[in-house]
């Protein structure tokens, strides 16, 4: 019987994506574990990888196209001995293009991360069961073996990749007589996306301005998610700002004298310092040892509960071209500034590759964003959803400050926080904010 692969989705967030390229072609064998093509999501391009054995029986997505919808089918595989042409006459035409997406269950908890690698996912027709609102991950053939048999998947460990239900597994649950099917449960209708702000259609825009004054840039795919998800976080959250003025000078000292003694390794390029701590990798540590200090502020808010986090996972905003990106230093309390330092630089240019994996850039408990090196004094974030805090740096510049009674030059930074009212009190927020500043302006505590 053919076996459908779809359009995988590669973040619990994902809803369509391009298909950027094919890695096989139709008559080539593959074997479970195979990387079969590369799928462009709106802030990373990711690898997939086949789940059964077979032959590509028909490529029904050409590489290049574009808004392909998760679950939309995109090739045929035929099991081994199965007659190809006939499995690929079966296909029916390829899912259109540019097609609405449908709208999605947004979870305010954060998710779990998806696999570096995906497979493909579910067909439409037969769904990836639901074990206690999680998604049971398997492969294509195993959920109609588990249906033939009147199996349960949810109760069927998986050894595939990342724990996928795949069809040894299966035989092995129906061997042994386990995981008896449940009664199917109701399907959950999906909570409708967050509605956009009303304003004037695009005609009446356009008809501001005066023909031939202007071009059109359309929207990509990052274009969206990023509208999406700040209107949905202005919308959505009761947040209120508070402000701190660090004083820099000890952190600038201390800076310059751990640099200086930094080892040095060989490279191509000769030898070079094993790492080169910015003041952002001092911002960072500082954020996540004050959440750790203040662990009611390290939390995220859902409609039963809040979910308390166990370590400090900082976000870190990344500009890249006509976007935006916030990959995630996760454990950042436990880690050393060199270790901060170095794995923001390597996230940072993979994300202006658009190489990072969906697991370092979605969730987090706080974020980041520094604008200080282009000279902003101040300003306000929008919390980024499901996190409850984010702090925007401004520049550090030289202002009059008493010490000791008298009034002494210093750097001056301005720290600016935005908080989830529903999970972040005032009081709360201000002693989350004072922990920080005394990090920063104490910053040999970060070292011990």
């Amino acid at each position: 019987m053919p076996i459908n692969i779809t359009m995988p989705a590669l973040s619990p967030t994902m809803e369509e994506g391009n298909l950027a390229k094919w890695l096989v072609k139709e008559g080539d064998k593959v074997k479970s574990g195979d990387v079969i093509a590369e799928i462009e999501t709106d802030k990373a391009t990711m690898e997939v990888e086949a789940v059964d054995e077979g032959t590509i029986a028909k490529i029904v997505v050409p590489a290049g196209s574009e808004s392909v919808k998760v679950n939309a089918l995109i090739a045929v595989l035929a099991e081994d001995g199965e007659d190809v042409a006939a499995a690929a006459a079966g296909v029916g035409s390829a899912p259109a293009a540019k097609a609405e997406a449908a709208p999605t269950d947004k979870a305010a908890e954060a998710p779990k991360a998806a696999a570096p690698v995906a497979d493909a996912a579910p067909a439409p027709s037969t769904p990836a069961p639901v074990a206690d609102g999680k998604r049971v991950f398997s492969s294509p053939l195993a959920r109609r073996l588990a249906k033939e048999a009147g199996l349960d998947l949810s109760a069927v460990a998986g050894t595939g990749p990342h724990g996928r239900v795949v069809k040894a597994d299966v035989e092995k649950a129906a061997a042994s007589g386990g995981a008896k099917a449940a009664a199917p449960a109701a399907a959950q209708a999906a909570a409708p996306a967050p509605a956009a702000a009303k304003g004037p259609s695009d005609d009446a825009t356009l008809k501001l301005f005066a023909e031939g004054s202007y071009e059109l840039l359309p929207h990509d795919g990052m274009r969206k998610t990023i509208a999406a998800r700040l209107t949905e976080s202005t919308q959505t959250v009761p947040s209120y700002t508070v402000s701190m003025d660090c004083e820099l000078d000890a952190l600038m000292k201390l800076r310059a004298e751990i640099n200086a003694s930094a080892p040095v390794k060989k490279t191509e390029k000769g030898e070079v310092p094993s790492f080169k701590l910015s003041v952002n990798d001092f911002i960072i540590k500082a954020m996540a040892l004050a959440l750790r200090d203040v662990p009611m502020a390290n939390a995220s808010w859902t409609s039963t509960a809040r979910v308390l986090h166990k370590h400090s996972d900082v976000g870190v905003a990344v500009s890249i071209p006509d976007g935006l990106i916030t990959p995630i230093v996760r454990k950042a309390e436990t880690k050393a500034l060199s270790v901060i330092s170095n794995e923001v630089k390597d996230m940072a240019k993979r994300a202006r590759d658009k190489k990072l994996k969906p697991e370092e850039y979605q969730g987090g408990t706080t974020s980041v964003s520094n604008l200080g090196m282009f000279g902003v004094s101040s300003f306000t974030s929008i919390v980024n959803l499901p996190q409850a805090s984010i702090v925007s740096i401004g520049a550090g510049v030289e202002k009059p400050v008493v010490r000791g009674g008298k009034i002494e030059v210093g750097t001056v930074m301005s720290a600016t926080f935005a908080f989830d009212h529903r999970v972040i009190d005032g009081a709360l927020g201000a002693e989350l904010a004072s922990a920080f500043k005394r990090y920063i302006e104490n910053p040999m505590s970060m070292l011990v």
